[in-house]
């Protein structure tokens, strides 16, 4: 036989527990509002644009020929402005020079000579002169003959043309010698172009050379770019091509750590004239397919916070905005 009150006082545990408690519910819906704040929170806002940090790289490649005597080039290093850091081998210029510095001697022995062949003409033509003075005169008192005139006449015209002669001879020997001072002062640049001076103060990015190796005109040898100002290439779309013009300042964000942003300003240096299709960096196929506008944004770098591939994003805004 069933007890009537063992029945009601199951029914009332099992109302016990289906019941709630007003505590709970409040822990509930606390629970509820902070995942929708943090889920909101954590989308945030995207910014305009992505991108990758680069430098304006600069290849420095040999200006002469020959084994590479010295070479003191490090990756990584720094290096400054007008700093020698390498000579090629220069024997055979130096001995091209002292042999046409031996040729140009040779040419003042010639000049000299010239200049007193010269010299001797022109006391012969004085002498024959004279001699046709004195001729001229015997000739109006009838004491010399016509041939005798004659013959005088012919000396000093001969003579003349000797001594023009030598002039004309010593303008080529001067000619010769101006050409032998260019192909001089060619071998002196070609010993100058021999010593590698580096052209811009910057960071050595990539070596190409070692000490002993043969080189020639035109090999590159390093690479190196200046960091103190790095360069962000972004990509945006046509709708946003109106949004953005040359020399504005932009919002540029770089991550400070695993959450925060770090904001930076940037000025818009060039924006491409033609789209093409967003680069393979760029995560989604979908947004790959896309055409875009590459820009470029000079941001500046004194202290050394930025590195060549840091992904970098930047925000349209007006440079009072910028903090």
């Amino acid at each position: 036989m069933i007890n009537p009150n063992k029945m009601i006082k199951q029914r009332s545990l099992q109302q016990n527990r289906n019941r709630v408690s007003p505590t709970s519910l409040k822990a509930l819906a606390a629970g509820i509002c902070m995942l929708v704040v943090f889920v909101g929170c954590s989308g945030g806002e995207k910014s305009d644009a992505y991108g990758q940090f680069e430098a304006e790289e600069v290849t420095i490649s040999a200006e002469g020929s020959g084994v590479l005597k010295e070479f003191i080039v490090e990756e990584g290093e720094h290096i400054s402005q007008g700093q020698r850091v390498g000579i090629i081998d220069t024997v055979q210029l130096n001995l091209k020079k002292k042999e046409l510095e031996a040729a140009i001697q040779s040419v003042h022995t010639n000049i000299d000579k010239l200049n007193a062949q010269a010299a001797v003409y022109k006391e012969q033509l004085e002498t024959a002169k004279t001699n046709l003075e004195r001729l001229q005169a015997l000739r109006k008192g009838k004491a010399a003959t016509q041939q005798q005139m004659d013959k005088a006449e012919g000396q000093v015209k001969v003579l003349q043309k000797q001594v023009h002669s030598v002039e004309v001879q010593k303008r080529s020997v001067y000619a010769e010698l101006e050409t032998m001072k260019i192909r001089i002062d060619q071998v002196e640049e070609q010993i100058s172009r021999a010593t590698i001076t580096n052209p811009i103060d910057g960071i050595v990015l990539s070596s190409f050379a070692e000490p002993n190796e043969l080189v020639s005109v035109g090999k590159p040898l390093y690479q190196i770019a200046q960091l103190n100002e790095l360069i962000l290439r972004v990509y945006i779309s046509g709708a946003q091509l109106a949004e953005l013009s040359l020399g504005e300042e932009v919002e540029v964000l770089i991550d400070k750590d695993a959450v925060a942003n770090e904001s930076l300003k940037g000025t818009v240096s060039w924006i491409a004239s033609e789209a093409e299709f967003t680069p393979q960096m760029i995560q989604t196929k979908e947004e790959r397919v896309t055409q875009v506008y590459a820009v470029k944004v000079r941001v500046s770098n004194p202290e050394g916070k930025l590195k060549i591939g840091m992904p970098g994003e930047i925000n349209f805004m007006a440079s009072g905005q910028i903090q």
